[in-house]
Order: C-alpha cells, then structure tokens, then sequence
C-alpha cells in the first residue's frame, strides 16, 4: 500500500476529516489532501507528527513509499521553481535595459541638442563676420 493510501486509511480509521488532521499536524486541509492523492508528501517532521499521531513507527507508516518518486517530483518542483527564478530575473533585466536606454536616449538628445545650438551659433556668427551688413544674423541695437 502507497504511503497516500495508507494515510487516508488511517485518518478515516480514526474517523477525522481532512481539516481535523491538517489541525493536528498543523497544516492546511488542502496540504492533507495533497498528501492523499499522492501530490507530494510531508516533511521529516510531519511524519513524525504522524506516526506519533497514529501511534505507529516511522518505518511502519512510510515503508511503501516509493523513494524514486518522491525525489523526481521533488526535482521537478526544484525544475519549477528554477524557471520562475530566471523567469522573474529576465523581466527584471529587461526592465533594467528599457530604463538605461531610456536614460542614455535622453542624454544623447541633451548631447545633440547642445551640439545644434553651438553649431547655431558658429554659423551665425560666421556668416555675420562674411556678411556685416546684413545684419540678420547678428543684431546690433
């Protein structure tokens, strides 16, 4: 008998709901239900809470546990969590990247701006030094 099947059988000997067991051993009704369909499994110390509980040895209440699959699952769990990890990282250096080239766009527009103005400038005052008697370029009043 699988650890899940074991686990519902003893609970429902003594006659609890999933809630009364989850109060007991201090966990969600959902974390026992997960325990019962064999999703995942409890902690160290949840397990000796419930052999405790049910009065049996460790040894007793987990030896038909296949230890292969819990090891898969917990490596695909670990997979899991990996791929939201770099997921959230991604986003996180992509946002980074938009706000630095952001920033460096403005400071090139500053750059270009300042740039225009000077070249502005030069000309204007070139063309005054060609043309003096124009005067548009550089107004004398």
């Amino acid at each position: 008998m699988k650890f899940n099947e074991k686990l519902l059988k003893l609970r429902k000997e003594k006659g609890l709901s999933q809630e009364e067991l989850g109060m007991e051993m201090q966990v969600s009704r959902q974390t026992v239900s997960k325990w019962e369909a064999g999703q995942s499994y409890p902690d160290f110390t949840r397990l000796v809470m419930l052999s405790d509980f049910f009065g049996m040895t460790l040894d007793e209440l987990v030896k038909d546990i296949d230890v292969q699959e819990v090891r898969e699952n917990s490596l695909t769990n670990e997979k899991i969590d990996s791929i939201y990890r770099v997921s959230r990282d991604v986003d996180s250096v992509l946002q980074n990247r938009t706000l630095q080239g952001a920033i460096k766009g403005i400071k090139w527009f500053i750059v270009g701006s300042c740039i225009l103005t000077c070249l502005v400038v030069i000309v204007s005052f070139v063309l005054h030094i060609i043309y003096p008697e124009a005067g548009t370029f550089w107004r004398i009043y």
